[in-house]
């Protein structure tokens, strides 16, 4: 009796328990979600740290312009060329017939090289030759991760050198390949790139309130025409800022994504060419290799006008402007050695008067 019971009892089953269909898309979707909430979050935390980085390497630049001053009594030249009156030198100069440029062509971040952790670098090239020189051919191509800023989307390798119709530029031997730099020179509100080399008078902007200009005497001479710190063979010093080491910007951003600009300086005969194209960007002279300018330049002046300026960012776009991709705007570096985040909505003034050396304007505005 008994073992029948026994055998008869109804048999407890295991119960099992799974997710069915609608929870498991739930948590999908909940998943989905947070990741959506997470990752705007991320990639700020990334740009911001990518946007620390670039203001460091801007401020490693200031710190060397400052070093180089103290051993000079001076500021690097924005590029260093044979300085030529009436477009004429020796052989040896490779002067340029349309922009009076020359030999040896090193620009203002060559010549910081010993001041910014550079110094093999610097000793190995040979700054009494050309930059397309055989001995510096294989140096002047290489990669400096500090002169590169990480949010810039542009490539990061080293660029052939191209003549006005984007072929490389063979008149000075095998094709020049330039090492890449994010960071350019300001020229200030002027631009002398092919217009320097002429002895024929040219307008320049005396004030930028009124439109006004004046005709200056070029006569090759950048330093005739250019209100900034850097030009070619120019000489600053810290007695030159007039307007205030706290109000003049030095340097500044340029992302490959617009244009190549490099840190070896200015070949004779290069011209700097857009990656895209708009109503106001096409190909300019090779000074844009390493400087840029704020506008108005020569005369520069819209429909209405109105003078043409340049802020960084500016959605006209061109080759010889500061041009950033961090949000809203891009670092500077100012005469003072500090670095300050520009709006890319700063007033145009402001942007002109911060860019001169010694034009003697009141910053009207913040930025």
């Amino acid at each position: 009796m008994g073992l029948m019971s026994l055998q008869t009892r109804p048999r407890k089953l295991k119960s099992y328990h799974g997710f069915t269909l609608v929870e498991l898309l739930v948590v999908i979707a909940i998943i989905g979600i947070l990741i959506a909430l997470l990752l705007p979050a991320v990639q700020q935390a990334r740009e911001a740290a990518r946007r620390m980085q670039c203001t460091n390497n801007l401020k490693q630049l200031g710190i060397a312009l400052h070093n180089y001053h103290s051993n000079h009594l001076k500021f690097p030249s924005g590029y260093i060329s044979y300085a030529t009156s009436n477009g004429s030198g020796p052989s040896g100069a490779a002067i340029d017939s349309l922009t009076w440029d020359a030999a040896p062509g090193w620009g203002w971040q060559a010549l910081l090289l010993p001041f910014m952790e550079q110094t093999a670098l610097a000793d190995s090239l040979d700054f009494e030759r050309p930059i397309w020189h055989s001995t510096n051919l294989n140096l002047v191509n290489t990669h400096i991760p500090t002169l590169l800023c990480p949010s810039a989307s542009g490539e990061s390798e080293a660029f052939p050198v191209r003549d006005d119709s984007g072929s490389a530029l063979t008149t000075h031997g095998p094709t020049i390949y330039l090492g890449r730099s994010n960071y350019v020179a300001s020229h200030g509100q002027e631009s002398c790139w092919g217009e320097c080399g002429a002895a024929a008078t040219g307008e320049v902007f005396t004030n930028i309130y009124t439109s006004t200009t004046t005709t200056v005497n070029v006569n090759g001479d950048a330093g005739n025409v250019a209100d900034g710190p850097f030009y070619r063979n120019s000489d600053t010093s810290f007695r030159d800022v007039t307007d205030g080491t706290t109000n003049t910007i030095f340097l500044g951003e340029h992302s490959s994504r617009l244009s190549v600009k490099s840190w070896a300086g200015v070949v004779p005969g290069a011209f700097v060419h857009p990656m895209f194209v708009s109503p106001e960007n096409g190909e300019d002279a090779a000074a844009t290799l390493t400087l840029v300018h704020a506008g108005p330049s020569g005369g520069e002046l819209d429909i209405t006008g109105s003078p043409i300026f340049h802020p960084i960012n500016f959605p006209t776009y061109h080759v010889g402007q500061m041009y950033a991709e961090h949000l809203g705007g891009g670092n500077v570096a100012l005469a003072d050695g500090s670095v300050r985040f520009i709006s890319e909505t700063v007033d145009l003034f402001v942007w002109a008067e911060l860019s001169s050396i010694n034009e003697g304007e009141v910053i009207s505005g913040g930025y």
